[in-house]
């Protein structure tokens, strides 16, 4: 027996060597943009020992983070967390000055003309079919305040802060950052490692009302057998294609941007008359109250505030954007391994309307999405409910277990039935024409800041080098990725409902099944979300397209 060890250690190194290359070599390039793989390369000369980068080069497998956990925590004493970046914002005095943060905006309603009104008003019927969020049941990194966030993060371009660690940007001047091109990543003044209390968010976490488990729920557990198919008839409506969308890699109408220098042109003179205007409500309602619509009371309020956006686009459609933010983004685990860890978490659902009737919806995931009839989601009264996976955020219409990227489910988001959010309890509302870049805020909540909007860096850190003891790569995923972008770079043009340039497929639900037919797509693998070449042009300009 002694005498075979040897033998099955060498199978196992060659059985592993071998799948390690075709995995690097035949699977990741196509997943993995030519442009990343590029920077790949370059992050891996960043190693300060010869044998990592072999064994990154062979296996795969790069950085000694997985194998010396020791290194993740404590790091140098000039990066150390300072007494303000240590505490939470749990008490009233705290809480009321990251209200303050969102009461800034120099604006007076009593100044706005019939025209400015009647574009900053939010529909009834997009308050009356609003989502709501079941979050994971063992969450660990809950509902965050991006006001919050900037008083525990400095902005640094690429690797190197923009200013002392005292000095934070404020909801009203994050945009004055766009001064440093587009490679601006909010920093964490802690390290993450260090788990520090705002970033867990467990202040946020939504409050329990006493009727808190509707009895309709029973009524959506049957749908664990049954399945989703692709509704091609949904397809052919004339809600699922509005406005002009973005270019036409995108799934919009717009020629890509050519050999100019300049932006790309956004068109000015599509129809935007009076019958796109959604019918007024009957009065403007300056707060939202658990009684606003219906009788029953079934979310519970989060001191983590919710921005919805409203966008008017062609044939009566409006989209209502749902965005959740957090602090942090805890990755799944591969074989015990974790991946995809960033902070900044941006998260959202969109609701279609057509003329007032809720048509469709889509639920967030990573990088991409799915999209729903209206009548194949679950629903308590008139409102849709979405499921928030643990760690990740990614939004989905079920509770239970979903698998992406890897075969076999060994990629996977988790979701349950746990605390039950209802955003409205807590939202910051704002109007947006997207063919003119122009955000306003609502009559809902007019004195709400938008500069913070037009901010293009990210809202993290910038993915760690292999230097770093917290970084590691293994077949092709990073432990940390970059912070994401905000939401207006989340497609808010989309002529379909759903995020990206793919095709877009409609889900409706057809009853029990025996089989399970998903329809899935899953997401590029690389170092976190970067900016694409057609909103660099439109959003930043040729002067910030290159790497600072």
């Amino acid at each position: 027996m002694k005498s075979r060890k040897p033998t099955i250690a060498a199978g196992t190194f060659l059985s592993f060597f071998s799948f390690s290359q075709i995995y690097q070599n035949v699977l990741l390039p196509k997943f993995t943009p030519l442009s990343k793989r590029a920077e790949e390369r370059q992050w891996v000369a960043t190693s300060r020992a010869w044998v990592d980068t072999k064994v990154c080069n062979w296996f795969g497998h790069c950085g000694p983070a997985p194998l010396n956990k020791a290194g993740w925590t404590g790091l140098d004493d000039d990066q150390t967390q300072t007494p303000d970046s240590t505490r939470g914002s749990g008490s009233e005095q705290e809480k009321a000055k990251l209200d303050d943060f969102w009461r800034s905006a120099n604006t007076n309603p009593e100044d706005w003309s019939e025209d400015e009104k009647i574009l900053r008003e939010i529909p009834g019927y997009v308050l009356e079919h609003a989502p709501y969020i079941h979050l994971f049941s063992g969450e660990e990194f809950w509902p965050g305040d991006i006001a919050e966030h900037l008083i525990h993060t400095t902005p640094h371009l690429n690797y190197t802060p923009l200013q002392a660690a005292s000095d934070h940007p404020t909801l009203t001047n994050l945009n004055k950052l766009n001064s440093w091109g587009r490679f601006v990543y909010l920093q964490s003044d802690d390290n993450v490692e260090d788990r520090p209390p705002w970033l867990g968010g467990e202040t946020n976490i939504p409050s329990l009302p006493d009727d808190s488990n509707p009895e309709n729920w029973k009524d959506w557990e049957g749908r664990a057998g049954g399945e989703y198919r692709e509704d091609v008839d949904g397809e052919e409506e004339d809600w699922f294609e509005a406005g002009d969308g973005d270019i036409m890699d995108k799934g919009g109408i717009r020629p890509p941007p050519g050999a100019t220098t300049g932006p790309v042109l956004v068109p000015t003179d599509t129809a935007e008359g009076e019958e796109l205007v959604p019918e007024a409500t009957s009065a403007w309602r300056l707060e939202l109250t658990r009684r606003s619509f219906g009788k029953q009371v079934v979310g519970g309020r989060s001191d983590a505030p919710v921005v919805l956006i409203v966008i008017e686009k062609d044939d009566g459609v409006v989209d209502a954007f749902f965005f959740f933010f957090y602090s942090y983004n805890l990755g799944n685990k591969v074989f015990n391994v974790r991946f995809g860890n960033h902070v900044g978490d941006w998260e959202h659902t969109v609701v279609r309307f057509q003329y007032g009737e809720p048509k469709a919806v889509f639920f967030s995931e990573h990088s991409f999405g799915e999209a729903y009839t209206w009548d194949a989601v679950e629903k308590i009264g008139k409102r849709p409910v979405g499921y928030s996976a643990t760690g990740t955020h990614a939004m989905y219409a079920t509770p239970g277990v979903h698998p992406y990227i890897l075969p076999g489910g060994i990629l996977h988001d988790e979701t349950d039935r746990g605390p039950l959010w209802d955003p409205l309890l807590n939202v910051h509302s704002f109007t947006y024409d997207y063919r003119k870049d122009k955000l306003r805020s609502s009559n809902l909540t007019p004195q709400a800041p938008v500069e913070w909007f037009y901010f293009i860096g990210h809202w993290g850190d910038k993915f760690y080098p292999i230097s770093d003891p917290r970084q590691y790569q293994f077949l092709g995923q990073y432990h940390y990725v970059n912070g994401p972008l905000g939401p207006r770079f989340k497609n808010l043009g989309r002529r379909h409902i759903c995020q990206g340039g793919d095709e877009c497929l409609l889900k409706g639900w057809v009853g029990p099944s025996r089989g399970s037919h998903r329809i899935k797509r899953f997401p590029t693998m690389g170092e976190g979300e970067e900016m694409s070449e057609a909103d660099v042009r439109r959003f930043v300009g040729p002067e910030h397209e290159s790497a600072a």
